[in-house]
């Protein structure tokens, strides 16, 4: 939500004179659906904070030369995109496990994780206030759908400059002379890179999107799916979470490489890991990238606690559970510890662990 345009105007000028409270409060106006904005160019909740953070920084000393031109929002989405292009050509591409490898064999365990910041974040859409609907009526895509994990992996696959003119062009509904000025470059070229961006994310986007399919299941049958999913996991039903997912189904654990495909292969990987008895299960309800999620804690013997493990986000394909993207955060004690390490064998940093879980509302314990 946005200031009314006369106070904006007048918030604008008190700012553009170096008032410190005019220009927070113009900022807390536009902050949710810029952070957005970076995420889905980015990929990271972390770099999209660093990108917010240094575009704040660049408006702030910009604003004295802001003319009115072009509105506010649209400078301010300027800054941050270009912000954000800077951010991309500086650090890896964040992906999901099955767009780095292939699936894994499941009688090798869940093997090492990958260390370097390459895997992409999950997003706290209902946290950070993503609005429902669209941003304008000649949007193509939900402002909520544009954070999905698929829309987000998907556009991590296009050229920066193409995933910045898709998302300025069909989620946020800016003209193609706006996407033109803010990449320095003509109308035509822009309609151009949309032409190529749409042909990718059509690749690779799958035929209904997570909105879609949760407005269709409604409410009360998403959440029964959900808890019919926590409970076979917390009495270590294998048979009872495999009979819940798609023939194909992927099951991916970042930071871990190693991911699994189809029933019978994450049912082996079940039986032998996290549902060999060996560990203690509970969860609580979530939801991140506008799907629902869990967070899911193990226990802890040494803490005499169930700690935070992962959060899962679960991705639908009519009632069947058609991904199950687990992003892990630590081991767990167990008896097995020594075999467990095996799966996560950096020191816990346990500021981290605390920071993604309070990102979603999730307590540090159980």
């Amino acid at each position: 939500m946005t200031t009314a345009p006369a106070h904006e105007a007048e918030l604008v000028r008190a700012a553009q004179r170096g008032d410190e409270h005019a220009y927070r409060a113009l900022m807390d106006a536009y902050r949710g659906e810029l952070h957005a904005h970076c995420y889905r160019m980015l990929g990271s909740v972390h770099d999209a904070e660093d990108a917010l953070q240094d575009a704040m920084l660049r408006a702030w000393r910009g604003l004295p030369r802001f003319q009115g031109a072009s509105s506010l929002r649209a400078w301010l989405y300027r800054i941050a995109t270009n912000t954000s292009l800077d951010i991309v050509g500086r650090r890896p591409k964040r992906v999901l496990p099955m767009d780095h490898v292939g699936p894994a064999d499941p009688g090798l365990g869940p093997g090492e994780p990958v260390t370097e910041s390459v895997w992409l974040e999950p997003y706290p859409d209902e946290t950070l206030a993503v609005a429902d609907g669209y941003a304008a009526p000649e949007a193509r895509y939900e402002q909520r759908e544009s954070v999905e994990l698929a829309f987000v992996a998907a556009l991590q696959h296009l050229p920066a400059r193409q995933r910045a003119v898709l998302i300025m062009r069909e989620v946020l509904a800016f003209s193609a002379k706006e996407v033109a000025d803010t990449l320095e470059t003509t109308p035509a070229a822009v309609n151009s890179a949309l032409q190529r961006a749409r042909a990718t994310l059509d690749e690779r986007l799958p035929e209904r999107s997570q909105q879609e399919t949760l407005r269709a299941l409604g409410d009360d049958r998403v959440r029964a799916i959900v808890d019919g999913y926590v409970e076979a996991w917390e009495r270590g039903d294998v048979d009872a979470v495999v009979a819940m997912l798609a023939h194909d189904a992927a099951l991916a654990m970042p930071p871990l490489a190693s991911w699994f495909r189809g029933r019978e292969a994450i049912a082996a990987f079940l039986a032998g890991w996290p549902l060999s008895g060996a560990w203690e299960w509970r969860h609580v309800p979530a939801r991140a990238n506008g799907q629902p999620a869990i967070g899911c804690y193990a226990w802890d013997a040494a803490a005499e606690a169930f700690l935070p493990f992962a959060l899962e986000v679960l991705t639908l394909r009519g009632e069947e559970i058609a991904e199950v993207t687990a992003f892990v955060t630590r081991p767990a004690e167990s008896p097995d510890r020594e075999t467990y390490a095996r799966w996560v064998d950096e020191p816990v940093d346990a500021v981290v662990v605390e920071a993604l879980f309070a990102r979603f509302g999730l307590p540090d314990r159980r």
